[in-house]
Protein backbone atom coordinates (compact mmCIF):
# COMPACT_ATOMS: atom_id res chain seq x y z
CA UNK A 1 0.00 0.00 0.00
CA UNK A 2 1.64 3.50 -0.65
CA UNK A 3 1.20 6.38 1.94
CA UNK A 4 1.32 9.69 0.27
CA UNK A 5 2.52 12.72 1.67
CA UNK A 6 2.60 15.94 -0.28
CA UNK A 7 5.12 18.40 -0.37
CA UNK A 8 5.82 21.77 -0.36
CA UNK A 9 5.75 23.68 -3.26
CA UNK A 10 5.01 20.66 -5.08
CA UNK A 11 5.88 16.58 -5.16
CA UNK A 12 5.04 13.64 -2.99
CA UNK A 13 6.90 11.71 -0.30
CA UNK A 14 5.75 7.67 -0.63
CA UNK A 15 5.97 5.59 1.65
CA UNK A 16 5.68 1.74 1.18
CA UNK A 17 4.07 -0.47 3.79
CA UNK A 18 1.33 -3.71 4.28
CA UNK A 19 -2.37 -3.51 5.37
CA UNK A 20 -0.69 -3.75 8.72
CA UNK A 21 1.71 -0.57 8.89
CA UNK A 22 4.81 -3.26 8.55
CA UNK A 23 7.11 -0.99 5.88
CA UNK A 24 8.05 -2.48 2.61
CA UNK A 25 10.70 -2.69 0.28
CA UNK A 26 10.22 -1.00 -3.31
CA UNK A 27 11.33 -4.00 -4.82
CA UNK A 28 7.80 -5.71 -3.61
CA UNK A 29 5.67 -3.35 -5.23
CA UNK A 30 2.92 -4.45 -6.67
CA UNK A 31 2.07 -3.86 -10.51
CA UNK A 32 -1.19 -1.61 -10.25
CA UNK A 33 0.87 0.40 -7.47
CA UNK A 34 3.43 0.91 -10.11
CA UNK A 35 0.54 2.18 -12.55
CA UNK A 36 -0.43 4.37 -9.42
CA UNK A 37 3.17 5.76 -9.35
CA UNK A 38 3.34 6.53 -12.73
CA UNK A 39 0.62 8.77 -12.08
CA UNK A 40 1.64 10.34 -9.57
CA UNK A 41 5.13 11.18 -11.46
CA UNK A 42 2.34 12.52 -14.16
CA UNK A 43 0.43 14.63 -11.78
CA UNK A 44 3.20 15.76 -9.33
CA UNK A 45 6.80 15.86 -10.63
CA UNK A 46 8.75 14.37 -8.43
CA UNK A 47 8.04 11.30 -5.79
CA UNK A 48 10.69 11.05 -2.75
CA UNK A 49 10.93 7.16 -1.35
CA UNK A 50 13.22 5.98 1.17
CA UNK A 51 14.44 2.26 1.03
CA UNK A 52 17.56 1.63 2.42
CA UNK A 53 17.90 -1.79 1.50
CA UNK A 54 17.26 -1.42 -1.79
CA UNK A 55 20.83 -2.16 -3.86
CA UNK A 56 21.56 -2.03 -7.30
CA UNK A 57 20.60 -4.99 -8.81
CA UNK A 58 16.85 -4.09 -7.13
CA UNK A 59 17.12 -0.43 -8.10
CA UNK A 60 17.61 -1.08 -12.00
CA UNK A 61 14.59 -3.88 -11.38
CA UNK A 62 12.34 -1.42 -10.27
CA UNK A 63 13.03 1.61 -13.00
CA UNK A 64 12.73 -1.68 -15.51
CA UNK A 65 8.96 -1.77 -14.51
CA UNK A 66 8.33 1.40 -15.85
CA UNK A 67 10.39 0.78 -18.97
CA UNK A 68 13.02 -0.15 -20.53
CA UNK A 69 16.62 1.29 -18.87
CA UNK A 70 18.52 3.89 -21.88
CA UNK A 71 22.21 5.14 -20.56
CA UNK A 72 23.99 8.26 -21.76
CA UNK A 73 26.83 7.18 -23.66
CA UNK A 74 30.11 9.02 -21.80
CA UNK A 75 28.83 8.43 -18.43
CA UNK A 76 30.50 6.73 -15.88
CA UNK A 77 28.78 2.77 -15.79
CA UNK A 78 28.00 1.46 -11.90
CA UNK A 79 30.47 -1.57 -12.54
CA UNK A 80 28.49 -4.24 -11.44
CA UNK A 81 25.31 -2.55 -12.82
CA UNK A 82 26.05 -1.03 -16.07
CA UNK A 83 22.93 0.09 -16.57
CA UNK A 84 23.08 2.91 -13.99
CA UNK A 85 25.68 5.41 -13.90
CA UNK A 86 27.43 7.27 -11.31
CA UNK A 87 27.25 10.47 -10.12
CA UNK A 88 29.90 11.60 -7.94
CA UNK A 89 31.58 14.41 -6.28
CA UNK A 90 35.19 12.23 -4.78
CA UNK A 91 38.30 13.06 -6.16
CA UNK A 92 37.51 16.34 -7.85
CA UNK A 93 39.58 19.02 -7.67
CA UNK A 94 36.72 21.77 -8.27
CA UNK A 95 32.85 20.74 -7.47
CA UNK A 96 30.50 19.79 -10.30
CA UNK A 97 29.00 22.54 -12.31
CA UNK A 98 25.11 22.09 -12.51
CA UNK A 99 22.46 24.21 -13.76
CA UNK A 100 18.66 23.71 -14.88
CA UNK A 101 17.84 21.22 -17.39
CA UNK A 102 16.50 18.27 -18.65
CA UNK A 103 18.15 15.27 -19.14
CA UNK A 104 19.24 14.33 -22.58
CA UNK A 105 16.77 16.09 -24.42
CA UNK A 106 19.36 16.24 -27.38
CA UNK A 107 17.25 12.97 -28.32
CA UNK A 108 14.83 12.38 -30.46
CA UNK A 109 13.45 10.32 -27.94
CA UNK A 110 14.37 11.88 -24.43
CA UNK A 111 14.29 9.66 -20.90
CA UNK A 112 10.22 9.75 -19.32
CA UNK A 113 11.78 9.06 -15.92
CA UNK A 114 15.44 9.82 -14.05
CA UNK A 115 15.77 8.35 -10.41
CA UNK A 116 18.82 8.61 -7.63
CA UNK A 117 19.71 6.64 -5.37
CA UNK A 118 21.56 7.95 -2.81
CA UNK A 119 25.07 5.93 -1.87
CA UNK A 120 26.99 8.62 -0.06
CA UNK A 121 25.20 11.68 1.47
CA UNK A 122 27.50 14.75 1.99
CA UNK A 123 27.24 16.24 5.98
CA UNK A 124 26.34 19.85 4.62
CA UNK A 125 24.90 19.99 1.05
CA UNK A 126 24.46 18.52 -2.17
CA UNK A 127 20.52 19.30 -2.27
CA UNK A 128 18.50 18.27 -5.48
CA UNK A 129 16.64 21.42 -7.01
CA UNK A 130 13.32 20.56 -9.32
CA UNK A 131 11.31 23.21 -10.89
CA UNK A 132 7.35 22.51 -12.12
CA UNK A 133 7.34 23.46 -15.99
CA UNK A 134 3.53 23.01 -16.02
CA UNK A 135 2.78 25.43 -13.25
CA UNK A 136 5.69 27.69 -15.32
CA UNK A 137 3.68 27.48 -18.39
CA UNK A 138 0.42 28.02 -16.38
CA UNK A 139 1.98 31.44 -14.88
CA UNK A 140 3.87 33.33 -17.92
CA UNK A 141 3.08 36.18 -18.67
CA UNK A 142 1.06 37.84 -21.91
CA UNK A 143 3.93 38.14 -23.54
CA UNK A 144 5.86 35.10 -23.14
CA UNK A 145 2.81 32.76 -23.53
CA UNK A 146 2.53 34.56 -27.02
CA UNK A 147 6.23 34.41 -27.48
CA UNK A 148 6.49 30.55 -27.49
CA UNK A 149 3.56 29.61 -29.26
CA UNK A 150 4.46 27.16 -31.86
CA UNK A 151 7.93 27.71 -31.62
CA UNK A 152 10.65 25.05 -31.12
CA UNK A 153 14.13 24.66 -29.71
CA UNK A 154 16.91 22.44 -31.03
CA UNK A 155 18.65 21.06 -28.15
CA UNK A 156 22.44 20.18 -28.45
CA UNK A 157 24.46 17.56 -26.80
CA UNK A 158 26.66 19.50 -23.88
CA UNK A 159 29.09 18.08 -21.19
CA UNK A 160 29.50 14.56 -23.10
CA UNK A 161 30.54 12.87 -26.15
CA UNK A 162 28.04 10.49 -27.19
CA UNK A 163 29.79 9.44 -29.91
CA UNK A 164 29.58 9.08 -33.51
CA UNK A 165 26.92 6.34 -33.89
CA UNK A 166 24.94 8.73 -31.07
CA UNK A 167 22.19 11.70 -31.49
CA UNK A 168 24.06 14.61 -30.85
CA UNK A 169 20.62 17.46 -31.59
CA UNK A 170 16.84 17.26 -31.69
CA UNK A 171 14.48 19.65 -32.31
CA UNK A 172 11.25 19.56 -29.42
CA UNK A 173 8.58 22.15 -29.32
CA UNK A 174 9.13 24.38 -25.87
CA UNK A 175 5.77 23.42 -25.22
CA UNK A 176 4.75 20.08 -24.74
CA UNK A 177 1.69 17.73 -24.01
CA UNK A 178 2.60 15.28 -21.08
CA UNK A 179 2.41 12.07 -23.00
CA UNK A 180 -0.07 10.93 -20.14
CA UNK A 181 -1.96 13.39 -18.74
CA UNK A 182 -2.28 15.89 -22.07
CA UNK A 183 -1.51 18.48 -19.96
CA UNK A 184 0.89 20.96 -21.48
CA UNK A 185 3.98 22.29 -20.21
CA UNK A 186 7.87 23.89 -20.99
CA UNK A 187 10.37 21.90 -22.45
CA UNK A 188 13.58 23.45 -21.64
CA UNK A 189 17.25 22.46 -20.54
CA UNK A 190 20.60 24.98 -19.99
CA UNK A 191 21.35 28.04 -21.86
CA UNK A 192 24.41 26.09 -23.88
CA UNK A 193 21.80 23.14 -24.65
CA UNK A 194 19.02 25.07 -26.21
CA UNK A 195 21.27 26.02 -29.03
CA UNK A 196 18.37 27.91 -31.39
CA UNK A 197 15.11 28.74 -31.53
CA UNK A 198 12.64 28.91 -34.45
CA UNK A 199 11.68 32.08 -36.12
CA UNK A 200 14.16 33.30 -33.95
CA UNK A 201 18.10 35.70 -34.67
CA UNK A 202 20.44 34.03 -32.51
CA UNK A 203 20.48 36.70 -30.04
CA UNK A 204 16.80 36.83 -29.78
CA UNK A 205 16.60 33.17 -29.54
CA UNK A 206 19.02 33.53 -26.35
CA UNK A 207 17.11 36.06 -25.01
CA UNK A 208 13.65 34.46 -25.21
CA UNK A 209 15.41 31.36 -23.26
CA UNK A 210 16.92 33.38 -20.42
CA UNK A 211 13.48 34.71 -19.53
CA UNK A 212 11.65 31.45 -19.79
CA UNK A 213 14.05 29.68 -17.32
CA UNK A 214 14.37 32.81 -15.62
CA UNK A 215 10.52 32.64 -14.58
CA UNK A 216 10.45 28.79 -14.84
CA UNK A 217 13.29 28.53 -11.99
CA UNK A 218 12.04 31.14 -9.51
CA UNK A 219 12.73 30.31 -5.93
CA UNK A 220 9.44 30.69 -4.42
CA UNK A 221 8.58 27.30 -7.01
CA UNK A 222 11.09 25.19 -6.45
CA UNK A 223 11.32 22.12 -4.67
CA UNK A 224 14.88 21.64 -2.37
CA UNK A 225 15.24 18.09 -1.26
CA UNK A 226 17.62 17.37 1.26
CA UNK A 227 19.01 13.95 0.55
CA UNK A 228 18.89 11.70 3.61
CA UNK A 229 20.83 7.47 3.35
CA UNK A 230 18.45 5.34 2.03
CA UNK A 231 16.78 7.78 -0.34
CA UNK A 232 15.78 6.54 -3.87
CA UNK A 233 14.02 9.98 -5.54
CA UNK A 234 12.04 9.70 -9.09
CA UNK A 235 11.24 12.67 -11.33
CA UNK A 236 9.27 12.91 -14.32
CA UNK A 237 11.17 14.59 -17.19
CA UNK A 238 7.81 16.07 -19.22
CA UNK A 239 7.37 18.06 -16.14
CA UNK A 240 10.07 19.26 -14.55
CA UNK A 241 13.42 20.68 -14.66
CA UNK A 242 16.46 19.73 -12.02
CA UNK A 243 20.03 20.51 -10.58
CA UNK A 244 22.16 19.81 -8.21
CA UNK A 245 23.13 22.42 -5.60
CA UNK A 246 26.78 21.69 -5.20
CA UNK A 247 27.29 25.36 -3.17
CA UNK A 248 29.23 24.31 0.34
CA UNK A 249 29.23 20.89 0.03
CA UNK A 250 31.12 19.14 2.85
CA UNK A 251 31.60 15.70 2.22
CA UNK A 252 31.31 12.80 -0.27
CA UNK A 253 28.20 13.35 -2.60
CA UNK A 254 28.00 10.30 -4.19
CA UNK A 255 24.90 9.07 -6.86
CA UNK A 256 23.91 5.86 -8.86
CA UNK A 257 21.72 7.24 -11.22
CA UNK A 258 18.95 5.23 -13.70
CA UNK A 259 16.79 6.48 -17.04
CA UNK A 260 14.18 5.09 -18.26
CA UNK A 261 13.19 5.80 -21.88
CA UNK A 262 10.72 7.82 -23.51
CA UNK A 263 7.15 6.21 -23.04
CA UNK A 264 4.56 7.71 -25.94
CA UNK A 265 6.92 10.92 -27.21
CA UNK A 266 8.87 11.33 -30.30
CA UNK A 267 9.72 14.60 -31.44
Amino acid sequence: MLHLTPMDPFGVRIAVARDDGIPQSLSQLAEEEIDQLRDLLADHGVLVMHDPDLDDQGFATLLRRFGPLIFTAGEAPVPHEPSLNVISNVGRERPPVSRWHTDTSYVSSPPSYTALRAIRVPEQGGETLFSDQAVALDTLDQELSAAVVGRTITHVVTGVDPGEEQERQAVHPIVRPHPRTGRPALYLSTRDRCASVSGLSADAGRGLVDRLLTHATQDHTVLRHRWMPGDVVMWDNARVLHRGDHSDVVGDRVFHRGMVGAQGYRS
